[in-house]
C-alpha cells in the first residue's frame, strides 16, 4: 500500500509549546498554527500530534513543578488536555480551521478491528478538511506515562506510528533542537548539522548526545527510535527546531531542513 505524497504528520513537543516556567507559550502555538494552517491551504492534509497536556495542567493546577505520581501526572493530564484543545480551537479558528480531538492508547492500534476504525475516523475527517489533533490517552493509560520506554514515547513513537497508520509521506518531529550534530554543540556552538541520514545505526544515537535539549539525550533518542521506525516503512522524517515552524516549507520543497532519515523508495498515492 503507497503513501500519501500531500499527507504529513507533524509532532510537537512540550518543550516549544511552553516557556521556561511551564505556561503555555501563545506565540508559539500561534506561529505553529499559522504556518500549519497555510500548509493545508496549500492543499496538505495535515495531522498534528502535540504533547504538553501535563506541563500545561500541573501549570494551571498550580503545581510547584512536574508532577512525580501517577495520580497527580493523570489529573494534571486530565486539566492539561481541556486548556491544549482550547488554545488550538481558538488558534486555528482564527486562520479560518477546523480540528478535531483523537486520543490514543496502544490497543488502539494494535487491535486490528480498533486500528481500522481509527483510520476510517483519520480518513473521514482528512476528506471532511479537518486538521486531527492527536494524543496519547494520559489521563486513562498509565503505562505511557508511568512506564519507562512506554510504547508512545512521550508521542514520539506515537507520531510515527501515526503517520504509518495515515501513510504520510511526510513526518516532521519539531522539537527543541536543529537535529542531529556532529559534534557536541555544547563544546562548539557553530557545530553543523547533519543533513540527510541513509541507514539509523548505534553511531547515529551515539549523536543524540552532542544536542542540547531542554529534555536531556534520551529524549533525542527516543526521536531517533521513531524516525527509524518510520524510515524503515518508507517515510522521510524531519528532525527540526520547533521555534521556526517555516523550516515545514522547506521539508515540503524537499530543502535542506534539520536533519533528514530519508525513507525507503515506495509507491505514493
Amino acid at each position: 500500500m503507497g503513501f500519501y505524497k500531500n499527507r504529513i504528520v507533524v509532532k510537537v513537543g512540550t518543550s516549544t509549546l511552553t516557556n521556561s516556567s511551564g505556561r503555555p507559550d501563545l506565540r508559539a502555538f500561534d506561529h505553529l498554527v499559522r504556518v500549519l494552517s497555510d500548509i493545508h491551504n496549500m492543499g496538505y492534509d495535515v495531522i498534528l500530534v502535540s504533547s504538553g497536556a501535563i506541563a500545561i495542567g500541573a501549570n494551571k493546577l498550580s503545581m510547584n513543578r512536574y508532577p512525580d505520581s501517577l495520580r497527580l501526572k493523570q489529573a494534571a493530564a486530565a486539566v492539561g488536555q481541556c486548556s491544549m484543545l482550547h488554545l488550538y480551537d481558538k488558534f486555528f479558528g482564527e486562520y479560518d480551521k477546523k480540528i478535531a480531538q483523537i486520543m490514543l492508547n496502544a490497543e488502539d492500534v494494535e487491535q486490528e478491528e480498533k486500528r481500522t476504525n481509527l483510520l476510517n475516523t483519520f480518513d473521514t475527517l482528512l476528506e471532511l478538511g479537518v486538521i486531527p489533533v492527536v494524543n496519547a490517552n494520559d489521563s486513562v493509560d498509565y503505562n505511557e506515562i508511568e512506564t519507562e520506554g512506554a510504547a508512545f514515547g512521550d508521542n514520539d513513537l506515537l507520531s510515527a506510528t501515526v503517520a504509518i497508520l495515515c501513510r504520510a509521506k511526510r513526518f516532521v518531529i519539531l522539537s527543541d533542537v536543529d537535529g542531529l550534530y556532529e559534534e557536541s554543540i555544547r563544546k562548539n556552538p557553530k557545530a553543523s548539522v547533519i543533513r540527510a541520514v541513509e541507514a539509523i545505526d548505534s553511531r547515529t544515537f551515539s549523536l543524540a548526545e552532542n544536542a542540547y535539549s531542554r529534555r536531556g539525550a534520551s529524549a533525542v533518542r527516543t526521536k531517533i527510535h521513531a524516525a527509524q521506525k518510520a524510515q524503515r516503512t518508507g517515510i522521510d522524517t524531519v528532525l527540526a527546531n520547533g521555534r521556526r515552524p517555516e523550516v515545514l516549507y522547506s521539508v515540503l520543497n524537499g530543502e535542506p531542513a534539520g536533519t533528514l532519515f530519508i525513507g525507503r523508495k515506495e509507491k505514493m498515492l
